[in-house]
């Protein structure tokens, strides 16, 4: 472990980097985009002459300039071009339209905007509402009715090359916008140095070397693009590959095409091609067409069942072995000699920051306990350099002088790091806690899932019920009663969802994050509801309800640690555990759970279990029946009724937990 507080060391730019290419290496292949090769030589000769026509129109260093542009050569020379001018580059995502787009262009406060003809219409819309664009640059024939100054694309490579800036590491180079899952996206701003070391520590654990051709789909507007395929092959030789966008049937024959060895994807695409049909071009598929040059895919995060499913069946290595987020990378990662454990995001990386887990209060928790993952950085310029404009909200993540991510986490004591959940996604559910992220690791076991989102919506008895939004794979059948069957199985008791929707696509950020604070506003929304009769065509609540069951029939049996008890068609489910043993009850009878309460189960006192199945609650004694206690607040005893009618009851002598 590397105990070090502060590591000095010589930073380098992104200016540097292109310049060691050329002396190195400048005329062979550098990176593929979208079939178009470029070396470093003329990548470096178009970024001349885009940034010198940048200072012609005003453009001073430290300026933004924003694109809107998809993966493309342009986008790549258009990003190039603005930082080697010592300018800020701020690529906005290309979904981004109206208030969206209206809003990273105005926070950037960018005087240019770059944009590809298809997408001007988007620019025209909302560029008189920016006080600082002057000036808008169109790829292509269009010609927006703007108030700023129009320029052709290529009027500006028409120009002569400049010299490159003299920069220094700690100059800004990238604004990359949060996703805005948890309110308006901020301006991470980031140092030329952050650039380079982030790629270098990716290449460490990547193994990677000039022999590797990476691979990515990701758009470029995304931090990992810049740094996977354009920055990779300045520090490590080799070449990038950068595609249009991801394509499961297009992705071996892509392979194929430019001898990928390594590829940067996120984890629903590597899911993707773990559950895809047989493809000639596929490795091991003993057709002559089989890819044989890809050696590791990389994908996070990656559950152990797919990264299991890849290796077996492609016979490629994988990598997740990595957590970060785009104000701190990498947090943890799998240097060389390390070997990632199930389910874990590698080891902490000391060698770049120190890492904690803190509570609430940001007291140091011991190791193995859950709490927020923070850091302070030992190197300089190693992390975001804080939020552009937002003073507030860069000292508010920065309580105590240590960065919090937002994210619940834990170390073990071998210094492996675990991410638990978003903070903002993690439940308290009847006293326990979840991971939203557990439950959609274990939802993504459903053979007729394509994507799950699991998420609180809010409870009449205070904490959080639990909410499954998912999409289904195409040509499958499955229900929201056969998912919630399924998932009994799975799941310990707390951690069932009360509400299960299927529907056809879920909300994303336009990097691809499912917007669960979209999900969370829109609470139940037409959910299947266990008990729910009164919620209406496609509204069935699963959770622990009193309501009629429409119908649905469980059965459970002996040993299992979670279950459900149905009343019949006039009662509801009461959740059994602790072993305990009940199958369909008649007409609403309740089962006692020894220590627990059963849940929404009605029962009038001195209704016995009709089964005789039943564990006695000791603190049910008002039900003569001893079956548990009646879900009506009047036939329960005070300390129930106060904690709510599916309060967990206590051993005698213990007061009744209170939310």
């Amino acid at each position: 472990m590397n105990d070090q507080v502060c590591i000095s060391g010589e930073g380098e730019t992104v200016v540097d980097l292109l310049r060691g290419r050329l002396e190195s290496d400048p005329d062979a292949e550098y990176l593929d985009v979208c079939g178009t090769k470029h070396s470093a030589a003329e990548v470096a000769d178009v970024a001349g002459r885009l940034s010198g026509a940048l200072a012609g129109l005003g453009v001073e260093p430290g300026d933004r300039i924003a694109t809107l542009i998809e993966n493309s050569a342009e986008a790549m020379l258009a990003w190039w071009g603005i930082v080697v001018g010592g300018f800020v580059a701020v690529p906005i995502n290309t979904a981004y339209k109206g208030d969206y787009l209206r809003h990273q262009l105005a926070d950037s406060g960018a005087r240019v905007l770059v944009v590809e003809t298809d997408l001007a219409d988007r620019a025209e819309r909302i560029a008189d509402q920016i006080p600082s664009l002057e000036r808008i640059v169109v790829i292509g024939d269009a010609t927006p009715d703007v108030r700023a100054s129009v320029h052709p694309w290529a009027e500006l490579l028409a120009q002569e090359p400049a010299p490159f800036a003299d920069v220094r590491p700690s100059q800004l180079g990238t604004f990359i916008y949060t996703g805005g899952t948890t309110g308006p996206s901020k301006g991470c701003m980031l140092s030329h140095s952050y650039h380079g070391i982030l790629s270098r520590q990716i290449g460490v654990c990547w193994r990677r070397t000039a022999e590797d051709v990476v691979w990515t789909p990701l758009p470029l507007f995304h931090f990992n693009a810049i740094v996977t395929a354009v920055m990779g092959p300045l520090i490590y030789g080799g070449r990038s590959a950068i595609y249009r966008r991801f394509s499961v049937s297009g992705f071996w024959p892509e392979m194929n095409r430019v001898g990928a060895t390594v590829t940067s994807t996120l984890g629903t695409m590597a899911y993707l091609l773990a559950n895809d049909i047989d493809r000639p071009e596929q490795p091991l598929s003993g057709e002559p067409e089989a890819n044989t040059s890809l050696r590791l895919i990389g994908a996070a995060p990656l559950p152990v069942e797919i990264d299991s499913t890849l290796k077996a069946r492609f016979g490629v290595g994988t990598f997740s072995g990595a957590y970060g987020v785009t104000e701190a990378s990498l947090v943890s990662w799998q240097p060389e000699g390390v070997e990632n454990k199930p389910n874990a995001a590698g080891i902490i990386n000391d060698e770049y920051f120190d890492v904690r887990i803190f509570d609430d209060d940001d007291n140091e928790l011991p190791r193995g306990s859950d709490g927020e993952i923070v850091l302070r950085p030992k190197r300089p310029h190693t992390m975001f350099e804080g939020y552009w404009g937002r003073p507030e909200a860069t000292v508010g993540t920065s309580r105590n002088w240590w960065y919090h991510t937002g994210d619940v986490g834990r170390i073990d004591d071998e210094g492996y790091l675990y991410f638990v959940d978003r903070k903002a996604d993690y439940l308290r559910r009847r006293g326990e806690n979840i991971s939203s992220f557990e439950v959609e690791r274990i939802f993504m076991r459903h053979p007729g899932l394509a994507d799950v989102a699991v998420h609180a919506v809010p409870s009449e008895l205070t904490e959080d019920d639990l909410k499954v939004t998912a999409t289904t794979k195409e040509g499958a059948t499955v229900t929201e009663e056969e998912l919630f069957r399924w998932c009994i199985d799975e799941l310990p008791y707390f951690a069932l969802p009360r509400y299960i929707e299927l529907r056809a696509e879920l909300p994303r950020s336009p990097v691809g994050r499912v917007l669960k604070r979209e999900l969370r506003d829109e609470t139940r929304t037409a959910a299947w509801r266990l008990g729910g009769a009164e919620a209406g065509e496609g509204l069935v609540e699963v959770g622990l309800g009193h309501r009629p069951l429409l119908g649905l029939e469980l059965e459970v049996q002996g040993g299992r640690d979670v279950g459900l008890v149905d009343g019949g068609p006039e009662g509801g489910l009461g959740a059994l555990h602790e072993g305990a043993v009940a199958s369909g009850g008649a007409g609403g009878q309740a089962v006692g759970l020894g220590q627990q309460l059963v849940v929404g189960v009605d029962a009038a006192p001195g209704q016995a279990d009709p089964l005789g199945l039943a564990t006695v609650d000791p603190l049910a004694t008002e039900h003569e029946g001893g079956g548990g206690l009646p879900s009506d607040p009047a036939l329960q005893p005070p300390e129930v009724a106060a904690a709510g009618v599916d309060a967990d009851i206590e051993p005698p002598g213990v007061e009744p937990r209170r939310r």
